[in-house]
């Protein structure tokens, strides 16, 4: 049986890894497909150092990208209450619905923060009243929010 051959993916590929993982492949495979299509480097001293360090790099990004995401929660929670208008109709009923597009517009006019819609959670506001949002601000933090919702 022919011995493995240490190689570093230069891109993802399915079933193997990916950018930039270490793997271990059959030399039939490296010299015949990997090598020529350059999707992966033999794994020298060198290749692996310079692996690590982009890997550093990247955690250091994603840590500050959490940082900012941490920030961002603090401030909206020291406001912690949005209003918004509605037209109304009979027994406080308003008309249509809150959207996701509507809060994300409040909190920009009020914090010029930028918020993507699709993390935005509201529960089904037909009244008016106050009721209480989640945002997904990052994968690990979730800020909580009041809504207010007021007759126009």
């Amino acid at each position: 049986m022919s011995k493995r051959v240490p190689m570093v993916l230069n891109k993802s590929i399915s079933k193997l890894g990916k950018s930039g993982d270490l793997v271990e492949v059959a030399p039939g495979y490296a010299r015949n497909y990997l090598l020529p299509q350059k999707l992966a480097v033999i794994a020298t001293s060198s290749i692996l150092k310079q692996v690590e360090q982009r890997k550093e790099k990247e955690a250091q990004r994603l840590l500050f990208v959490k940082q900012a995401a941490e920030e961002q929660k603090v401030s909206l929670e020291t406001i912690k209450c949005f209003t918004i208008n509605k037209q109304v109709g009979e027994g406080e009923a308003i008309f249509g619905t809150v959207t996701n597009q509507e809060v994300v517009e409040i909190i920009q006019k009020i914090t010029n923060q930028e918020i993507d819609r699709r993390g935005v959670t509201l529960p089904e506001i037909s009244q008016t009243g106050s009721y209480e949002a989640t945002i997904k601000l990052h994968p690990e933090v979730i800020a909580t929010i009041e809504i207010q919702v007021i007759p126009s």
